[in-house]
């Protein structure tokens, strides 16, 4: 599985000739470029321009499957769980989906803009992710001290942190003790996973 990170919210995972994007961004945002590339499903978190552009997700007749809410969904080999929670992203109350995906063998867990510490149960009960992908800007969102705080809750065994900016990203790190430089992309088979904890790679844009 290769992940890249596009701007705001929005993570590519790609393995084989599957795509899947997570909060892809509508041309309507007034804070991220939108996307530009074809996936086979896009996941909504929140419905806000910033994360709601399944349809710049499309490339001629490749038209994403879209998964904007809370449900159990499968789609080729791949199984989804959508749990629902609380965002103030944007500056009101909002319904934030979390999803849990298994993909090419590795659990994901895309919070995109989560905003509530309090995950629901069923989240918290689950098997530690192999991959929590997190939001760390604040402003409606978890902020780095938070992120750090649930990661360590969730046991994952490595956090990409999205929503972020040089101010939080730096404060992330340093909850984390770690020195980490930002990568293009992170290529990740199962046996990679093995012995990691709390692991942060920071994606570039």
């Amino acid at each position: 599985m290769i992940l890249t990170f596009h701007e705001g919210a929005c993570i590519r995972a790609q393995a084989g000739d599957t795509t899947l994007v997570f909060g892809p961004i509508s041309k309507d945002s007034k804070n991220f470029k939108p996307t530009n590339f074809g996936a086979d499903v896009a996941f909504i978190p929140l419905n806000h321009p910033d994360m709601n552009g399944a349809e710049e997700a499309g490339r001629g007749e490749k038209q994403p499957f879209i998964i904007s809410g809370p449900g159990e969904y499968e789609i080729k080999d791949i199984t989804v769980a959508g749990f629902s929670a609380g965002s103030r992203y944007g500056g009101e109350p909002r319904i934030n989906t979390v999803y849990s995906v298994h993909f090419d063998g590795m659990s994901l867990l895309y919070l995109g803009a989560l905003g509530d510490l309090d995950l629901p149960s069923d989240v918290l009960e689950m098997d530690s992710p192999d991959v929590l992908i997190v939001p760390i800007v604040g402003n409606g969102a978890l902020n780095p001290a938070e992120a750090q705080k649930l990661a360590v809750k969730l046991e994952a065994k490595i956090i990409i942190p999205i929503l972020y900016d040089e101010k939080s990203l730096k404060q992330l790190l340093k909850e984390t003790g770690e020195d980490v430089k930002a990568v293009d992309k992170l290529t990740l088979k199962p046996r990679d996973l093995a012995g990691k904890e709390n692991e942060v790679v920071v994606l570039s844009s």
